[in-house]
């Protein structure tokens, strides 16, 4: 009798939407099995009395308290946890589980110093940002060879530079003076209310947020290499990201151009689909794909691209399982979808 052992899996953070989206991605992947659900606020409640969708799956499962000490000795450790508590949680928990892949923002950015800055406050771990490899495959699918700690990017640095850093590295672009609108849905911003994720405040609303201090602007920066003006927005839809850059070229090119220089660039990606269609977020609605399209505009001379994602998939919990599985040697697309659901 052949026992097959799948690599047990902790998920700090169980309970909220990034966290969720772990449960369900890792209940259909052949190779990680969920023996941890952590949520302090949940703890000692049914998996699947929270999140009825999920009890196919685990309805033996509560949720728990979760430190270092209960994670310990597990062969994946996933980290949803709000901004400021993965920094506090990681330096006792590198060293005892085998692959620690963060959703968070807390070891994304290689400077320390950008941290007061963006994000209020020092980094309280910043001997450890070195240590993690940035988790964006298609981009710095290199620094994954050998990774034991992960940085998962965040949905809209993700949306943004795929569609601008194999432009910015062909030097098509220039580095400076990027414009970057993208529009997300509700679930970007967890599970925990909020007067602005009310229904009669989302439904029927569009709206601007962080301006110029949104708080993901440097990592977009850093990913794509280049130096953007950032403008998120909220749209009144459950999951999805979309972004619409603006790029003045470094001289003459065309559209057949740009989308070669894309199609290029992820032609061995199986998670990012380029074409002449423009992308909608209901494409990738429950996928780890993203989709993108470019147009370069001959009487104003911008060149513009378009990319959309699922926020819960490609950016953030799809992408997380997405390293594991180049880090463990599996199939890149294990577990994971390349199509979304429609409608």
């Amino acid at each position: 009798m052949c026992i097959v052992l799948r690599m047990k899996v902790g998920i700090a953070g169980a309970s909220g939407y990034a966290g969720a989206e772990l449960l369900r991605l890792c209940a259909g992947h052949p190779e990680l099995e969920v023996v941890l659900a952590g949520a302090d606020s949940q703890g000692g409640q049914p998996v699947a009395s929270l999140y009825p969708s999920l009890a196919g799956a685990y309805g033996s499962l509560d949720f728990s308290s979760v430190g270092a000490d209960d994670l310990d000795g597990l062969d994946v450790a996933f980290l949803a946890l709000p901004h400021g508590e993965s920094q506090r949680l990681a330096p006792a928990l590198v060293d005892r589980v085998g692959l620690l892949v963060d959703l968070s923002a807390d070891f994304r950015l290689h400077d320390p110093a950008l941290y007061p800055t963006w994000y209020g406050a020092e980094h309280a771990a910043p001997a450890l940002l070195s240590r993690f490899a940035y988790g964006l495959p298609e981009l710095f699918g290199s620094d994954l060879d050998g990774a034991r700690l992960v940085a998962a990017p965040g949905c809209y640095p993700t949306a943004a530079a795929l569609a601008l850093a194999p432009l910015v590295r062909a030097g098509l672009i220039e580095t400076s003076g990027i414009v970057v609108d993208a529009a997300s849905g509700t679930s970007g911003a967890g599970r925990t209310p909020s007067p602005a994720m009310h229904f009669a405040t989302v439904d029927e609303n569009f709206t601007a947020y962080g301006l110029l201090t949104h708080r993901h602007t440097p990592e977009i920066e850093q990913a794509a290499g280049a130096q953007v003006l950032f403008t998120p927005h909220l749209a009144p839809m459950t999951r999805g990201i979309l972004a619409t850059c603006y790029a003045r070229p470094t001289g003459p090119c065309s559209t057949a151009d740009v989308l070669g220089i894309l199609c290029d660039a992820y032609a061995d990606a199986p998670f990012v689909i380029v074409s002449e269609s423009s992308p909608s977020t209901k494409a990738t609605f429950g996928s780890n794909a993203a989709h993108l399209t470019a147009r370069v505009d001959e009487r104003t001379g911008w060149v513009l691209l378009l990319s959309a994602l699922d926020n819960l998939g490609k950016g953030a919990s799809g992408q997380a399982v997405q390293c594991v599985n180049l880090i463990q040697g599996w199939p890149e697309t294990m577990g994971l979808s390349t199509v979304g659901v429609f409608p």
